[in-house]
Formats: C-alpha cells, structure tokens, sequence
C-alpha cells in the first residue's frame, strides 16, 4: 500500500512541475491558436479533408503575438495579410494542413521568425525565395511530406540548428547542406537514399543524427569527422559491417543499431567509451560481441532477436549497467558472474535455451522488469522464475540448506466432448490389467471394465513406470457445457493434453465442437501447449471408416492452423502498415488504424503477434485410434505417452529440481491425519514445514511453488484466504462437481438428505418450526424444491442451503464461510447482500451463481436499446467500449467476470448474456454477444451514458470494469482480442452496426470527446 501511495505522489508532483512550466511559458509568451471552426483549436480531422473547410480569419490587434499555431485547419493558403501583421512573430505552426508548397507570406516573416514547423501536408517543393528569407530560422520541421529533393537556398539559413526531414521521398541532400555550421540535429530518417550523405561530414557540430530506414548498405570511413556527435540513430539501414572509423566517434552516448545485419563488431569498437545505451537488437550475432565487455559506463545494452548462444563471464566488467535485454536467442547457460550486475533494473531472458540459473541469482534484487518464460526452466522450475527475483532467491537458499531432490511427474489432462469416453479410457490406462494383456491369447480373454459413469472432473495418480518412478497426475475434465466455467482453472503450462474424440460418432462437419474449439481453448490459455490426438470407440468403426476419419481430423486441423495464422500474419501487416505512417500521422485523425496508439505500444501489439505466431499448438500427429477392448492399442497408447512425456525437448521440465524440504512438505500434506480434512491453518503447514526441515520464514516461498504447480491452493494475497492452505484437492474438486451437475434431482436428494443430519431449527423458518412433523417434512421439501428451482433459473442459493448441499464435504460453519470465500476468490459466485466489512446480523446470506442465470437479459433491457423503462429516449451521450475475440471467447469468462465487479457496482440485475447495474448514481451495462458464424466474432463489451456536460462521469464509471476485466483476460496469453470504442452518434441513432475505433485506453477520453461533436463515415479495423 505504501509502495501505490508513493507512486500516486510521484505522478501528482509530475504533474505540478508540469503545469508550474506551462504557466511560466504561457506568461513568458504571447501565443495564439487558430481553428477554422472560429476561435477553438477542437477542430474534427474530418474537416482536413473536407473541401467546404471554412476560411480563417486573423483577428484584429495581434502585432505582439510571439506563437501563432495553425495547425489542423485543412489550410492550402496563409490568412491574408499574416506578414505584415505579425511583426513580432518568432514561432509559427503550419503542420497538418494542406499545402503543398512553403506559402510566400511565410517569407516576410523572416526578420524576426526562428522556429517554422510545416509537418504533415503535401508539400512536393519549397521554393527557393521562400527558404532564402528565412535567415534567422533556428528549428525547421519538415517531416511527413512528399519532398523529393530540398533547395540549395537551405544552405544559407547559417543559423539554424535543428532542421527536420524525415518521412519524405529524399534520394540525395544539396550539397549546401555541408554550410550549417551550428545545425546540431538532423533527421533523415524514412527517406530514400541510398548511401551516407557525405555533405554530413562536415557538420562538425552535429550532436545529434537519425538516418534510420534508408538503405545505407555502409558507412563511410571518414565518419570519424563527426567528433561532436552524441545521439547516432541508425535502425534499418542494412549495415553489414562497421568501418574502423566509426570507433572513432568519442562522443557517441547512445548508438541504436537494431534491424541491420551485423554479424561482428569492430575490435577498435571498445574505445566508445562514453557510450550509454547501444541498440543492437535484430541483427545476425551468433557469439557476443567482445569489443563491448571493456565498455565499463554502458547503461543500457540490447541484444535481443540474434543468434546468441552463451553471454561471456567478463560481462561482470559492465559494472552501469541498468538495462539488460537478451531475450529470443539460444542462450543455454549464464555465467556465474551475471549475478554481479547488482544494479540491474531490466533483465529480459525469455524465448532462449536457459535451463539452470547460476546460484545466488537473488542477489539481483534491483531487478524489477523480468521476463523468464520460454525457457525449459528445470533448477529454479518454471513455477519459481515466473514468480519474480524474491522467489528465486529463496529457492536458491532452501537448495543450499537441504538436498536436491528430482521429482519425474507430469500433469496429464483428457480433454474432449460430453461422451467422448475420457473416464472409461482413463480406467483402462491407469489400471494394471493393461500391463499384463500383451500376449494373443490374453488378449482374447482381455474384457474392458464396464463404463464407468462419469462424476464430473476427476484427479487420479497413475505411476506409469515405477522403475522410472514416473508419475501422471491424470486430470479427467468433464466433457459437459456447465463444466466450462472451471476448466480453465486445470489448463497449465508444462502438462500433457489428451484430446479425446469419439471416432464412432464423429463426422466431418461436428470437427468445430468436437476438435477445433478445444484446440482454440488450449492454445488461448497455454500457448505452445503439447496436444496428443486420441479417438476411441475404433472397434465400432470400419478399417476404412476408421482411416477416413482419422485423416479428415488430421486434415482440419491443419486447415484450421493455417487460417489462424494468416490471420495472425494479415493483423501483424497491419501494425507494420500503421509503423510505418508514425505516431503523428496516426494521431491526426480517428480514421487512421490505430488511432493514438503509440509506437511502442504498437511494437509491443507486433510482438504478441509474432509471439501467438511462433507458439502455435504442439499438436502429435497422427490421430492415435484406440478400442478399450484391445490391450495392445492401450500399451501403444501407454507408449506414445510415457515416449512424449520422457522427450526433452518436448518436456524439458520433466525433471524439475526441488528442495528436498519442499518436496517432504508436499508429502506430509498429504499423509494422515492432515490428508483427510478439507484445508489446513497456515500453523498446521507450519508444523508441517518444522518436520519437514522449513522454518516459518521459509515456509512462504515453498507453499508458493505448490501452489503455482497445482499441488494445493494458497492463496497469499488474498486477506480472506492467506491464512489457510487448501491441500485436498480431491474434496475441493468433488464439492465443485456438486454445483455443476445441473440433475434437479440429485440437487434435491442432495438437499433433502442433508436435512436428515441438521439439528432441528437449523436454518428453518418460524413457520415450518411451527407445523406438526410430517407438515412440516412436506412444506420443507416443498422449500427445497424452490431452492433447486431458484438455482437451476436463477443461480441463488442461500447459504444453509449450499451447507445442505455439500455434506459431508462441510460440517462446521467455519469451513462453510471458509469455502464460500474461495468458490468468491475463483469467480464462480458472489453474495447478495453482505455488507461491505459488516456481519450479516442473523440474517440468512443469498449467493449467486451467474454460470446459471437462464433469463437472456436483465430487467434493464429496454435501457441498452435506448429507452428508459417509462419508454422515453434518454438524451445522453453513450459510451460503450467493445472487446471483439475473433478465435475463441474464453468459456466462462462472463460468468467470472460478472464474479469479479460485484465489488464495484449496485443494484445490479443479472441475466445470461447481460448486467445492468449501477457505479454510484452512474448506470452501466455489460453485455456478451456470441459469435453468429465466421463474420461475427464474440464480443463482450461494457457500457454507460451521462448527458455531454457530465460525460466523464460515465468514463469514471467503467474504468474499474475495464480493468477488472483486463486482469482476468492476462490468464490467457494465446488469446487475441481487440478493444475498440463505439461511435456514440450510431449508438445514439441505434444502429445495428455502429463505427469502432481502436486505440489505446489513455486516449480514448480524447477520442470520445471528438465523437460526440463530430461523425463519420469509414468503419476502422483495429
């Protein structure tokens, strides 16, 4: 809490230095800003392009004004009379208009003007009188136009200092560019030339170069004469190699090299010594450089995206360094010096080979960004890392106090549609009857158990070689709808998926429910997930039925990956698109694909995109038939498995390296008397942790990686939960079963056999206490026949009878409150009328369950189509943002999230597919539409209204929505979504199918506050 305090004062005194500098800039300048719309700077870029754009007039007594800032009003000529009546004009703002040339009015200004920004317009030429009037111009921004050459005359602007030229159609620079004896910046980045201009050489005041994005294909020797340079950008030029005059340069303080084709770099490169932050990301380094260890200032070094496959041990020499990015390369090992970096910030290591970290890694405790994952992660596990630098260290301390210990055991996971024969293969697998029918003859007296009925999601241990002592932790999800909503919870990293299909029944056209949408599933949650293919019934199928069958799912599979990455490859095409038009560009109008989106957030965008790209599904091939009639297909099944899960490429992680102190914890967790209650105190693990060798301060770190490993629950950030440790997994999961077996029936058998063992009056109402026994046996089965109703429609059950229901799981009320703590903690449901930190007061807690609320939408329907309930059209503005899931909408994501807001809002009113509810006196609305066909994805979208004057209000409304939603869609990195907010003129207008704008969320505001003054006419896609 400290830590968020200290940063919420760190923004506002941010923001105070801010505008304590804007207002002395405002009082120390006279400016003025111009619109076409008539004194207002607000004008809608629609307006740019519009050919009936009003005229601008200058207003009258302006001779004293300093800044003049026309910028974005579509403007092809200056106002008349600008000259002569600025005749103390030093800056002025032409950009984002429409020229096409420098208007001639400019140059009788430059007497007096020093800074002239014409930026995004058409200019195709300058004029040569134009620039040569401009003699006391410091700062010229040129950028973003159609230029293809520059004049002469800019040579004679002796004393500019900062000229800008970048995103034109340059091919060469006028050789009277070599004049600007104090330019200090220069950028030509984006542009078309082909080699080093060499007028630069002699720039001997240039600080500061950009020259990105030309097709260089070299340096010059002599670019040693740029001594003054500090800042060299030099990102996407295809530089292959370096000359030795380029080390020459001791200055340079920071260097970007990225995208190139450097394989090495010079020897004499070591003698930058001042250098600060070097770029060499991209390129096509196979050993790491070693002219960069003597460079002992360098802060920030950036290696990623090469070929690299060890970092040297004298890396312990770059004592400053701050910032240290190797991700996506083949690093196997680090050193053991690494740990001396003590001043470390950013460390970056994913997409490599790392399988150990060297001891005493927690030493790097500055460290605070960390990304560890892609990598085959065996001593700290994969579980640790992920935890963050902390965890590490206390991993690494408990190794040192006890023995390793290597623990060969695999999550599987079966996985498949409702009567797809999950449960009757797992009995055949994991039973010692398969072992011992390998022989002819025993296989003809070989009979399958008979089928077993499923009870919902089951855990099984199978040691599948005791010699080995490899052991499956076999995991049977419930192939049933009402079951999605918790299946997410079991799909981890580092397990085994087993998709079941059931050859018998399947045909080509049930390949999307049946086979694709849990491969989506899997792959949205567990990104390069390993995906075994198994069909059953075979014995009742055909051999050539069979082949056929087997073939189409193997052939829609590959089709279905195909489409998904083109649509991956087609969306990475467009960020590269919107790259390529710049941040301002983007920004000039919400017509632009990703309107506001900056270029790191952008670069961030093409870097999930090609992450999704290269973590496709690990789907075995081919599918594997198997008859639980024939004990030779289920020892080659056994065979895949065991071959799969041994495999060290594919499971690397196999033979994870614990504590052994960790490793006994687990185990007396799970021995009597402690195995058989439903959770333990966090001073009963502590007991635990003393005989296993753990200290209480050591317990923490250990009962984290259980938890992460999905041994047991723990939960440490959680105030309600942190006290208790959650080890019987198999009672946690068999009291979930009893909320999603929607059988009235045994809901009601359930209910009616609790009260069998309840004291009498316990829970009864005054009236049924007061009838005579078999009255009152009939009105309380009539009661609990309502309970059953209520749930089954509705999804509320109050809390005496959820006690009810789960006897003998749950005897005493500790364990009930306990218990509805954490089915809240997990989403599933939430209570109706508890006070916020208040007791109930004797009064009976209502909990609801959203996964069953049957009725389509909420009371409040007519509000979302634009009535109020007495009928009347509001006259507000509305906002709605959208998130659209073109793949795949992660099942059970509404339920959970309606789970999650409940804390946020009031007077809510849930239906299947909606919510109104109620931020203060703020209505909002979340809404779930479902896919209709290929064409329209599933969308979940969160929305409120407030008339315009009062309109923020409605942003403050559903911001904490959008962020609770936001932290449940960060459990599903192989998910693509998009987030867009929806035109408010087409949602006032009620069309079906209004404009979406993408951006990001800290410029929708100003989006929005565009849209409900303006209106167009071009659907954006995001």
């Amino acid at each position: 809490m400290a830590g968020k305090d200290s940063g919420n004062l760190k923004t506002v005194r941010l923001w105070r230095d801010a505008a304590l500098r804007a207002r002395k800039l405002r009082s120390n300048l006279r400016q003025l800003t111009l619109s076409a719309a008539g004194g207002c700077s607000g004008v809608g870029p629609d307006q740019i392009d519009s050919p009936d754009a009003p005229q601008l007039v200058l207003p009258a007594n302006i001779g004293d004004i300093e800044v003049l800032n026309l910028g974005n009003n579509g403007l092809e000529e200056v106002p008349e009379g600008l000259g002569s009546a600025l005749g103390s004009l030093r800056v002025l703002v032409l950009r984002r208009n429409r020229f096409a040339r420098l208007p001639p009015a400019v140059a009788e200004l430059g007497h007096h003007l020093t800074e002239l920004d014409v930026s995004h317009n058409r200019l195709t030429t300058l004029g040569a009188e134009v620039v040569s009037a401009l003699h006391e111009l410091r700062k010229l921004n040129l950028s973003h136009n159609q230029l293809p050459a520059l004049p002469a005359q800019l040579g004679s602007l002796a004393h500019l200092e900062e000229l800008d030229v970048s995103f034109n159609r340059l091919a060469h620079l006028p050789d009277s560019l070599s004049c600007l004896c104090r330019l200090r910046t220069l950028d030509v980045d984006h542009n078309q030339l082909t080699a080093f201009p060499g007028q630069l050489l002699r720039l001997a005041a240039l600080e500061e170069l950009d020259v990105s994005s030309n097709r260089l294909r070299g340096l010059p020797e002599d670019i040693s004469a740029l001594r003054a340079l500090k800042i060299l950008w030099l990102s996407g030029a295809e530089l292959g190699t370096l000359p030795e005059g380029f080390c020459e340069l001791a200055s340079l303080e920071s260097l970007m090299l990225d995208n190139n084709r450097l394989q090495a770099l010079p020897a004499q490169f070591s003698h930058l010594q001042r250098l600060k932050m070097l770029n060499l990301s991209s390129n096509l380094f196979e050993e790491f450089p070693a002219a960069l260890l003597p460079l002992a200032g360098l802060e920030e070094l950036y290696l990623s995206r090469n070929q690299l496959t060890s970092v040297p041990s004298l890396i312990s020499g770059l004592g400053r360094l701050l910032t240290l990015w190797l991700d996506n390369n083949r690093i196997r090992y680090l050193p053991d010096s690494i740990v001396e970096l003590t001043g470390l910030e950013e460390l970056v290591l994913q997409g490599n080979q790392i399988a150990v970290l060297p001891d005493n890694f927690g030493q790097l405790s500055r460290v605070g960004l960390w990304k560890i994952k892609d990598n085959p992660l065996i001593q700290p596990p994969y579980e640790v890392c992920m935890k963050g630098i902390p965890y590490i260290a206390a991993y690494q301390k408990e190794l040192a106090h006890s023995q390793p210990a290597v623990q060969p055991r695999l999550k599987l996971l079966l996985m498949g549609h409702k009567a797809a024969g999950k449960t009757l293969l797992r009995h055949c697998l994991t039973e010692d009857r398969v072992e011992a029918s390998e022989g002819g003859d025993k296989e003809k007296g070989y009979s399958p158990p008979p089928p077993p009925v499923s009870k919902g999601i089951e855990v099984t241990s199978w040691t599948a070689d005791a010699s080995r002592g490899l052991r499956f932790i076999v995991y049977d999800l419930a192939g049933d709808e009402s079951y999605e909503v918790i299946q997410p919870f079991f799909l981890s990293p580092g397990a085994l998926y087993v998709l079941v299909v059931n050859l018998a029944t399947y045909e080509p056209l049930r390949f999307p429910s049946t086979v694709g949408s849990f491969l989506h599933r899997v792959g949205a949650r567990v990104p390069h997930a390993v995906v075994c293919i198994v069909g059953t019934h075979a014995d009742l199928c055909a051999e050539r039925e069979l082949e056929e069958k087997c073939l189409d799912i193997h052939r829609q599979i590959a089709l279905q990956e195909k489409r998904d990455a083109e649509g991956l490859s087609r969306l990475a095409q467009v960020v590269d698109e919107a790259l390529a038009r710049d941040f301002e560009l983007r920004s000039a109008s919400p017509h632009a694909a990703y309107y506001g989106v900056s270029d790191k957030n952008l670069r961030r965008r093409k870097a999930h995109f090609q992450y999704l790209l290269n973590h496709r599904l690990q789907i075995l091939s081919p599918v594997l038939p198997v008859s639980c009639r024939d004990p030779r297909q289920l020892q080659r099944l056994r065979d895949k498995l065991l071959s799969v899960a041994e495999h060290r490429e594919i499971f690397p992680n196999l033979h994870r390296v614990l504590p052994r102190s960790w490793q006994v914890l687990e185990e007396l967790h799970f021995q009597p008397p402690q195995a058989q209650r439903l959770w333990l105190s966090w001073w009963d693990s502590a007991r635990l942790g003393l005989q296993a060798g753990l200290t209480e301060d050591r317990l923490q770190s250990a009962l984290s990686y259980l938890h992460e490993s999905g041994k047991l629950l723990y939960f440490e950030d959680s105030p309600a939960l942190k006290e208790h440790v959650f080890h019987n997994l198999t009672r946690l999961i068999d009291i979930l079963n009893v909320f999603f077996q929607r059988d009235p029936s045994l809901l009601l058998h359930k209910l009616l056999l609790g009260t069998n063992g309840e004291g009498e009056g316990d829970g009864e109402s005054p009236l049924v206490m007061a009838l005579p026994p078999p009255s009152q046996d009939l009105l309380r089965a009539t009661q609990l026949h309502h309970y059953v109703e209520g749930f089954l429609l509705h999804g509320l059950l109050p809390a005496h009878a959820i006690r009810l229901l789960l006897k003998p799981h749950v005897q005493a009320q500790q364990d009930l409150q306990l218990l509805l703590e954490l089915l809240e903690k997990m989403g599933l449901c939430y209570c109706l009328n508890k006070p916020k930190g208040k007791p109930l007061n004797g009064s009976t807690a209502w909990y609801k369950f959203p996964c069953y609320v049957q009725n389509e939408v909420p009371h409040a329907e007519a509000w979302i189509n634009g009535t109020n309930l007495a009928g009347q059209s509001f006259v507000a503005e509305q906002l709605q943002i959208e998130y659209s899931f073109p793949f795949t909408f992660p099942p059970g994501l509404f339920a959970r999230y309606s789970v999650q807001i409940n804390s946020h809002v009031v007077q809510r009113s849930d239906g299947k597919l909606q919510i109104f509810a109620y931020r203060g006196k703020v209505p909002v609305v979340v809404s779930y539409r479902p896919a209709k066909g290929v064409l329209q994805p599933d969308t979940l979208s969160i929305a409120s209204h407030a008339s315009l004057p009062n309109i923020w209000t409605a942003w403050q409304a559903i911001t904490p929505l959008v962020e609770e939603l936001n932290v449940l869609l960060q459990e599903w990195p192989g998910l693509h979504y998009t987030v867009h907010i929806l035109c408010s003129k087409c949602l006032k207008r009620g069309s079906p199918n209004p404009h979406a704008f993408p951006g990001s969320c800290r410029r929708k505001k100003r989006l929005y506050e565009y849209l409900v003054t303006s209106h167009h006419f071009k659907i954006l896609e995001g």
